[in-house]
């Protein structure tokens, strides 16, 4: 008999509706094209009773969160413009936290963080919200690392998302990880929106915003890279997740970004790492952690080539350094 694969997403009132139909109409579209095993999508609130969601229009509950037992896979909280009401809600939070304990992964849409970081379940992580909301996000809770550049984040078991439309891309990224790209394809195509929206695009180059690559698969590679900063983005691993030869996505790289995949997955790392050091308090070995750096000597060394100064030294000035202008790689032959 198949076990599916059950998601919770918690609404409250002034919810964004949209917030919950792109994850709920996504995981239904996944499972109309064959998830296995299979999605089984509940929606709750307290005590059960129908949500008024910002638009005006209540949206009916069928699972009261204080009588819900047992294992999640999935657990989603939406955002909306109640979500700081929603997020004062002791009883809501006491709630999110319980419930939090037996999901396999937590995942917030929109504003939804701040109810997640309300409960505790964002401490000493890398997250995102609606880019409207970060300032007070990151002021509320000077223990989570707010970066409001990405689409969605995930941080451990832990995935944020940025504004409304951004679930859909965090939802085709939970259903790849669950079934793989073929089927988050055939869902994308079905939605009729783009197949890979990069992760973490504005994180490619923070800040020189150089636009994205042209070529398709160096854009979803880049998109897979500023996403999983701490994962094996070795090139034999990025040519592996894109079915090429490293000869191959060598040439790739230096035709479209002109340098190669180790060196662009070292400035992706380099350049949210200062992010990281300019928004939020953590020590230079927790953003080392989490941006894919060995150690926080190899993160210093990674800034003085960079900018040229220091990850401690780029904290206490009023701006972040230029980065420095790299030779141009030259393209191999043929």
């Amino acid at each position: 008999m198949e076990t599916r694969r059950r998601v919770l997403i918690v609404a409250y009132d002034d919810a964004q509706i949209l917030d919950i139909a792109c994850p709920s109409g996504a995981l239904d579209i996944a499972n109309r094209y064959g998830a296995k095993p299979s999605y089984s999508i509940e929606l709750g609130t307290l005590g059960r009773r129908a949500a008024r969601s910002s638009a005006g229009i209540p949206v009916g509950a069928g699972q009261r969160l204080e009588a819900v037992t047992g294992r999640l896979d999935t657990l989603i909280v939406v955002g909306g413009i109640g979500c700081e009401t929603a997020a004062a809600d002791e009883r809501l939070l006491g709630q999110v936290r319980r419930l939090a304990g037996y999901s396999r992964r937590v995942a917030s849409v929109c504003t939804g963080a701040h109810v997640l970081a309300a409960a505790g379940l964002l401490d000493h992580r890398r997250v995102t919200t609606h880019w409207g909301w970060g300032e007070r996000l990151a002021e509320r809770h000077p223990a989570v690392a707010v970066d409001v550049s990405p689409l969605y984040i995930r941080d451990g078991n832990v995935y944020t998302s940025a504004g409304v439309t951004s679930a859909l891309d965090l939802t085709l990224a939970l259903i790849e990880d669950d079934h793989g790209p073929t089927l988050a394809r055939a869902v994308a195509r079905e939605l009729v929106t783009h197949l890979h929206r990069p992760a973490d695009q504005a994180q490619i180059s923070l800040f020189l915003a150089a636009p994205p690559p042209e070529d398709r698969l160096v854009r979803d590679l880049m998109g897979h890279i500023a996403g999983h900063l701490a994962e094996d983005l070795t090139p034999a691993a990025l040519a592996a997740r894109a079915g090429i030869s490293t000869r191959h996505l060598t040439r790739l790289f230096t035709a479209h970004l002109g340098t190669t995949p180790a060196r662009a997955v070292r400035r992706a790392r380099t350049e949210a790492a200062a992010h990281l050091v300019r928004s939020s308090g953590l020590s230079m070995v927790a953003v080392a952690r989490r941006c894919g750096f060995g150690s926080a000597e190899t993160l210093r060394q990674a800034f003085l080539d960079h900018y040229g100064v220091t990850g401690d030294r780029m904290r206490r000035m009023p701006d972040t350094p230029a980065p420095r202008v790299a030779p141009k790689q030259q393209t191999p032959g043929p």
